[in-house]
């Protein structure tokens, strides 16, 4: 039986310079400031939406977080552009902004695009067209497709 979940709601980031994060994620993706979140008389968090999408994203001041975690170099997330065009718009958009990325990269299962946040967190733009049906896993080596297997290891 599934949880009954139709989407996620949120990804909450942590951050080191709360107004600049909600300056970047507004230019690059066009979110819209939706909440601030104060504690003890300090801003410490904000809520940026998309408004015609609904996905939400939450940044967190690190200085506010139990243990100040640093996802630098991590994919966090994987936001599904609706098209490559798309996906090659925001890439457009990153240039024009001097904004960092990896390029369009493809797959086997569709074309992807990774933008480090100005903390270095990544978020992946993945316009994922493979099949979500079964099971398939995908290995890589230094970061280079190899190939896939149909037996999933963690259940070994």
């Amino acid at each position: 039986m599934s949880a009954q979940v139709d989407g996620i709601l949120q990804v909450k980031l942590p951050v080191t310079d709360l107004s600049r994060s909600v300056a970047w994620y507004r230019a690059v993706l066009g979110l819209r400031l939706w909440m601030e979140f104060v504690e003890d008389g300090e801003l410490c968090g904000a809520g940026l939406i998309d408004d015609e999408a609904g996905y939400t994203i939450a940044l967190r001041d690190r200085r506010a977080t139990v243990s100040g975690p640093d996802l630098r170099g991590f994919d966090v997330v994987a936001l599904h552009p609706t098209s490559s065009a798309a996906l090659e718009a925001l890439a457009a958009r990153c240039d024009e902004l001097g904004v960092e990325h990896s390029g369009i990269r493809g797959t086997p299962d569709g074309s992807y695009l990774d933008v480090p946040d100005p903390d270095g967190t990544v978020l992946r733009f993945y316009h994922y067209t493979g099949p979500t049906a079964g099971f398939t896993g995908m290995e890589m080596r230094d970061g280079a497709f190899v190939g896939t297997y149909d037996t999933p290891r963690s259940l070994a």
